[in-house]
C-alpha cells in the first residue's frame, strides 16, 4: 500500500520509511510561526521551560499582524514581547510595522515556505502553506513553545480525503467559491482531523494565489491540513522567491484515502457563506441582503490577484452611499504592486478606504469593527457569532468579485448584476 503526500512528508520528518493514519509520531519541523496574539503566550511558556536558546534562530518566524499597527496599549505591549524576544534570540524572521504583512501571505512571498516542508504555526490558518506541497498546520501556543525549544513536535497522522475538482469555471467563479462550495457540501466538521488533498484539472489551472485561498480554508472544514501536489506553477513561484532547496512529494497511485469526493466546477456559482458558519453556502444571486460594510483583504484574499479582480469591477463606479468599503493589501509588496498598477487610484476614486497590511477586521480586532445589527461581506475565512464585532452583527463570506459587486450595489450581489 502506497502513501499520500501528507503521509510521505510526515514520514520523512519523523525519520521513518512509512507512517499509517492514526499513528503517533514525533517529527522535526522546518518552520515555527507565531503572531502578536499567540506568540506572547508561547514566549512565556518557553521561558518557563528554562531553555537558554531557541533550536534555530532562522527557523522561527514572529509576525505581529493581528492588532498592528497597534490599536491600544495592550496590543503595543503584546508586540513589545515579540520584539524583545526576537532581539534576545537573534530571530532572523521578525517583521515589524513597515516590513510586516499578513503572516500567511508574507511568508510565502519571502520564500520561507517550500515544497516538502513541515511547518507549524500558532495560528489555525497555517494550513495555507499546503498550497506549495508542504505539510502545514496550526497548533497551540504551548506546542509552539516546545517546538521553539526542541525543533520537534508530535502529530497523530491524519487520514486523507481526496477532493477531485474538474471542469471549466464559470465567469466570476474563483478558488474562494470552490472552497466555500466544498465546505458547504461536507460541513464544518466534514474533514475533521483529516488531510484535504485537492486535485483535478480545475485545480491544475488555479494560480498559486488561488491554491493558497483553498488551503487556507481547509481548517474551516475541520481539517488538519490542506495540500496540493506541487507542479510547474509551484516550482516557478518558489524559484522566483528563493534559491533554498526543497523536496517534491506526490501521492502514490495506490495510496489509501478515507474518501474520494468529486465536484463539477462548471456547476459552481459565485458563492456566499451566510452567518454564522462557513458551511452555510448559498449562491450569491439568491441573497440580495442589504449590507453596511465590505472588507476585501486577509490571509484568504488579500493578494494582488484578489485586488486586481476587485479593481476591475470597481473601476469607474462608486461604492454605495450606505456602504463602507475597506481594502487591505496583505503585504507591503502587494500594496506596492497595487500602487504601480493604478489599483489604489481606482479604489480611492470608488470611495473605498485603503489600509496598511493588517488582520485587524477579520477577527474583530480593529480597522472595521461591526456595530449591533450591521452586516458585512468579507473575503475573510470565518463568520462565527461576533467574529468581526458585536455578537448581533453578521458576516457573509465571499470572493473579491462578489464583495466588490456587493459594495457597489449596497446588497449581496452576483457580479453579473452590474451589467
Amino acid at each position: 500500500m502506497g502513501m499520500t503526500i501528507s503521509e510521505k512528508i510526515l514520514a520523512a520528518h519523523a525519520g521513518k520509511e512509512r507512517v499509517e493514519p492514526g499513528e503517533l509520531i514525533e517529527a522535526k519541523v522546518d518552520l515555527v510561526l507565531g503572531n502578536d496574539i499567540t506568540a506572547p503566550i508561547a514566549i512565556k511558556e518557553f521561558e518557563d521551560l528554562g531553555v537558554s536558546k531557541v533550536f534555530d534562530n532562522e527557523k522561527i518566524a514572529l509576525i505581529p499582524d493581528h492588532f498592528t499597527p497597534n490599536k491600544d496599549i495592550k496590543s503595543a505591549e503584546q508586540v513589545k514581547i515579540l520584539r524583545k524576544f526576537a532581539k534576545k534570540h537573534a530571530i532572523v524572521h521578525f517583521y515589524d510595522v513597515g516590513r510586516v504583512g499578513v503572516e500567511h501571505a508574507l511568508l510565502p512571498e519571502l520564500g520561507l515556505v517550500r515544497p516538502g516542508m513541515c511547518i507549524i504555526g500558532a495560528d489555525s490558518h497555517t494550513c495555507t502553506y499546503g498550497a506549495f506541497g508542504a505539510f502545514s498546520t496550526g497548533v497551540g501556543s504551548t506546542d509552539m513553545a516546545a517546538a521553539m525549544a526542541t525543533g520537534k513536535t508530535w502529530f497523530k497522522v491524519p487520514e486523507s480525503v481526496k477532493f477531485v475538482v474538474y471542469g471549466k469555471l464559470q465567469p466570476y467563479v474563483s478558488a474562494k467559491d470552490i472552497i466555500l462550495h466544498i465546505i458547504g457540501s461536507i460541513g464544518v466538521d466534514g474533514a475533521l482531523y483529516k488531510s484535504m488533498e485537492f486535485t483535478g484539472d480545475t485545480i491544475a489551472e488555479l494560480s498559486m494565489e488561488g491554491r493558497m485561498t483553498m488551503a487556507n480554508m481547509a481548517i474551516e472544514a475541520g481539517a488538519k491540513n490542506g495540500i496540493f501536489a506541487p507542479d510547474g506553477k509551484t516550482v516557478e513561484y518558489i524559484k522566483s522567491r528563493t534559491g533554498l532547496p526543497y523536496t517534491l512529494y506526490y501521492s502514490d497511485d495506490d495510496a489509501r484515502y478515507a474518501e474520494v469526493k468529486e465536484y463539477d466546477a462548471s456547476k459552481i456559482e459565485p458563492t456566499v457563506a451566510f452567518p454564522h458558519l462557513p458551511e452555510n453556502a448559498k449562491p450569491a444571486r439568491e441573497a440580495g441582503i442589504p449590507i453596511d460594510q465590505v472588507v476585501i483583504g486577509s490571509c484568504t484574499n488579500g493578494r494582488i490577484e484578489d485586488l486586481r479582480v476587485a479593481a476591475k469591477i470597481l473601476k469607474g463606479r462608486k461604492v454605495h452611499k450606505d456602504v463602507r468599503l475597506l481594502i487591505i493589501p496583505a503585504t507591503q509588496e502587494v500594496y506596492r504592486k497595487a500602487l504601480e498598477e493604478g489599483l489604489i487610484d481606482i479604489f480611492i476614486d470608488a470611495e473605498a478606504a485603503v489600509s496598511t497590511p493588517t488582520c485587524g477586521p477579520c477577527l474583530g480586532g480593529h480597522m472595521g469593527i461591526l456595530a449591533q445589527g450591521e452586516r458585512c461581506v468579507a473575503t475573510t475565512n470565518r463568520n462565527f457569532v461576533g467574529r468581526m464585532g458585536h455578537p448581533k452583527s453578521e458576516v457573509y463570506l465571499a470572493s473579491p468579485a462578489v464583495a466588490a459587486a456587493s459594495a457597489i450595489l449596497g446588497r449581496i450581489a452576483h457580479p453579473d448584476e452590474l451589467r
